[in-house]
């Protein structure tokens, strides 16, 4: 395997806050964080760990300055939703939004804490913030990606994968997946693929879903960003595999589980980067001045394994490309 970048977990700790004292004379700053992962997922857990190296890299240390509590909550609105409002009601000084709905969520608990957001999809689509340069209230951060690279991820499947001419796009409803499939479609008819919509509701759905799509010849699937592919991810790569489906994913984490490819930001450097919007946060700089931002980099991971079961040979000129080749 080789990759561009390493992450190292720090402790592989399922929950925080640790609770220690601030040196006499130095105030302890209150840090809410939201996840809406398992508290044991390991990029979970690597994404709280980038979060917490970005903070000590500014000088933010648990238990000496900080105090971090956090909350997790897997596919479960209503134990969100409670969360937020256990997070808000601790008076913290600034907030992190992990993924999916954890922003609506904290768009709607509260508008005077600051948020930021570590992963979000379309703040301004969906109202959390009145533009990227100027969000203009308590809320600012990072997305996760940008709708054009939607169709990158078709692209991507047709070369690694050319005799794929349907195409199951999996997602879950909201203003995002629109976006993304608006893009992907529009890149299917370009290439003469025809575009499926598959949802993804829950574990049984996806699974009577998929495996009636793999019922067709020359089948492939594109797993567009959201927060239920990512937790059903594992189901999905099993699901691909089985039906001998060639599948698309925006994420690393989906190839280094056995997905066939990948293309999408280093979300752990998201992670570090909105420790450093918090770090301004609490030395008074206000979320309504902080432009939302877009990843600064992208990674291309291919799985040599799974193309060789599903029987494919990858371009030379695409194993080129990649920053990631697992073996």
């Amino acid at each position: 395997m080789r990759r561009r970048d390493f992450i190292t977990l720090l402790g592989g700790a399922a929950a925080w806050p640790v609770v220690g004292r601030a040196q006499q004379g130095e105030r302890m700053r209150r840090i809410g964080v939201l996840m809406h992962l398992a508290a044991d997922d390991p990029e979970a857990q690597a994404r709280i760990a980038a979060f917490l190296q970005g903070l000590q890299a500014a000088g933010w240390e648990v238990g000496r300055n900080i105090r971090v509590d956090t909350r997790w909550s897997t596919g479960d609105l209503p134990q969100l939703r409670k969360d937020a409002t256990e997070l808000v009601a601790l008076n913290p000084d600034v907030i992190l939004a992990g993924i999916g709905a954890t922003a609506p969520v904290l768009a709607q608990t509260t508008q005077t804490v600051p948020v930021v957001l570590a992963q979000a999809l379309d703040p301004v689509g969906a109202g959390y913030v009145d533009s990227m340069a100027r969000p203009g209230g308590n809320v600012t951060g990072f997305i996760q990606f940008e709708y054009s690279l939607s169709g990158k991820w078709l692209e991507l499947l047709k070369e690694i994968a050319p005799r794929v001419g349907r195409v199951g796009v999996l997602r879950e409803p909201g203003p995002a997946a629109i976006g993304q499939w608006a893009i992907v479609q529009a890149v299917a008819q370009s290439m003469g693929v025809e575009a499926k919509p598959v949802g993804l509701p829950n574990a049984t759905a996806i699974e009577r879903d998929i495996t009636e799509f793999s019922r067709g010849q020359n089948g492939g699937l594109v797993v567009l960003v959201s927060a239920a592919s990512f937790v059903h991810r594992d189901l999905i790569i099993a699901l691909a595999a089985q039906h001998r489906l060639p599948a698309a994913y925006s994420h690393r984490s989906f190839v280094a589980s056995g997905g066939l490819i990948s293309y999408g930001a280093d979300l752990s450097g998201n992670y570090r980067r909105a420790a450093g919007y918090v770090d301004r946060i609490l030395k008074g700089e206000k979320p309504a001045n902080l432009p939302v931002q877009a990843p600064t980099k992208y990674e291309l991971v291919i799985n040599l394994k799974t193309a060789k079961a599903l029987g494919l040979e990858v371009p030379p000129t695409l194993l080129a490309r990649a920053d990631e080749v697992i073996e």
